[in-house]
C-alpha cells in the first residue's frame, strides 16, 4: 500500500526530496543567470518574489548611498592630510602646491576655482586609482598634455578595472585623490 501511494498520489515527502535536488540546481542556474544580467546592465538592484521565495541581488555600489563615501571622506579629511603625507610621498611632488594649503578640503577648493572648465567625471561608483598598480607611476600628472583616448586613471567597480579615458587637453587639476568615487564624481579638470 505504501508503494502504491508513492506511485499514484505523489507522496509529498518523497517527491520533495527529488524536487529539492533538481530545483536547487535549477534555482542556482537561474540565480547565476540573474547575477550576470544585473552585472552586465545598469541595474543596481533586482528584487524577485515568487511564491514563498524572495531573492534580492544588489551591486556593491548600491549598498552604501552615494552620500556615504563623501561624508566618510569629509569626516576623515583632517586626519587624512597626515595620512596623505605619510602614505603617498610619490604624489607629493605632483601636488607640491597643495601642502601650502593643507586645509580640510583642498580638492574642493581647487575644483571650485576651475569649475568653468570641463571635467572628466566618473562613469560609475567605485574605487579611484591614479596608477596601473601599487608602486607604479601615475597615468598622468597636473600639467600633462593628454590626447583623446589616453588613460587618465582606473575606477574599480565590482572587481573590474575600468580605464577612464580623456579628451584632448591639458590636465589642470586632479580632483579625486585616494578616495571612493560615485557616479558623476569629478575626477580631473582638463583644459581643452
Amino acid at each position: 500500500s505504501e508503494g502504491k501511494d508513492e506511485n499514484s498520489s505523489k507522496d509529498p515527502s518523497s517527491s520533495t526530496d527529488l524536487a529539492t535536488e533538481e530545483s536547487i540546481s535549477e534555482f542556482l542556474t537561474q540565480v547565476t543567470t540573474l547575477v550576470k544580467l544585473v552585472d552586465s546592465r545598469d541595474i543596481v538592484e533586482l528584487q524577485l518574489k515568487q511564491l514563498d521565495c524572495e531573492l534580492v541581488i544588489r551591486k556593491k555600489e548600491a549598498l552604501p548611498q552615494p552620500e556615504s563615501p563623501a561624508q566618510y571622506v569629509m569626516m576623515q579629511q583632517p586626519n587624512q592630510s597626515s595620512y596623505v603625507q605619510s602614505v603617498a610621498p610619490p604624489s607629493a611632488p605632483a601636488a607640491s602646491p597643495a601642502p601650502s594649503t593643507p586645509a580640510s578640503s583642498p580638492t574642493h577648493l581647487h575644483y571650485s576655482s576651475y569649475s568653468s572648465l570641463p571635467t572628466v567625471k566618473s562613469p560609475m561608483a567605485g574605487t579611484f586609482y591614479r596608477s596601473p598598480g601599487p608602486g607604479e607611476p601615475p597615468f598622468i600628472k597636473v600639467g600633462d598634455k593628454v590626447q583623446k583616448g589616453q588613460v587618465l586613471c582606473i575606477v574599480e567597480a565590482m572587481k573590474l578595472m575600468n580605464e577612464i579615458e580623456s579628451d584632448n587637453g591639458t590636465v589642470v587639476d586632479i580632483v579625486a585623490e585616494m578616495q571612493p568615487v560615485s557616479l558623476d564624481t569629478p575626477l580631473f579638470v582638463v583644459q581643452p
